[in-house]
């Protein structure tokens, strides 16, 4: 009689963080990040002080927004590395996670003065918000990974298949 092994979990979140993908991605954040700082302290500033006084909040209110969101992008990615390079323990990476907030941070509300944004802070504002949705979907699958994991080892069933197991192969010669 031949007994199956229990199925393996493949960890999407070590193949993830070692792939090209995961590469790309983690650099367009970090680019967008420095990019998203060079713009704002050198030609964001000097379009902004031309603003009225409308414009100057909405501008002020739409760059903070962004760089709430990229600190937050920036933050996961940079954790995610971590943890794939086994820099950070599943406890400490746990402990992060509840730090980081992948919550919408988008546009909000239109508000007076929004319509004399400069392009070049619109631009990066967009790009921002599509690495978020991405971010915000690569986090939901390694959670449901994380989740199917736990409950796949804590499963009543799972560990009665692992003593009959256990049994079988301690009885092979």
């Amino acid at each position: 009689m031949t007994v199956k092994a229990p199925p393996v979990t493949v960890d999407f979140l070590s193949r993830f963080t070692a792939s090209e993908q995961f590469q790309k991605v983690f650099q367009e954040g970090m680019g967008l990040v420095e990019e998203t700082a060079n713009y704002l302290d050198g030609p964001g500033r000097q379009e902004a002080r031309l603003l009225d006084r409308h414009g100057a909040v909405a501008y002020a209110t739409e760059s903070m927004r962004l760089t709430t969101r990229l600190m937050q992008l920036a933050s996961w990615l940079l954790l995610q590395k971590a943890i794939g390079a086994g820099e950070v323990s599943s406890d400490e990476a746990r402990k992060e996670r509840h730090r980081i907030s992948l919550a919408e941070i988008g546009r909000g509300n239109a508000l007076m003065g929004s319509d004399q944004l400069p392009q070049g802070l619109l631009d990066i504002v967009d790009r921002s918000l599509s690495l978020h949705q991405r971010v915000q979907k690569l986090d939901a699958m390694i959670n449901m990974q994380a989740k199917s994991s736990a409950t796949a080892a804590e499963s009543p069933v799972s560990s009665q298949i692992d003593r009959i197991a256990a049994v079988f192969n301690a009885a092979r010669p």
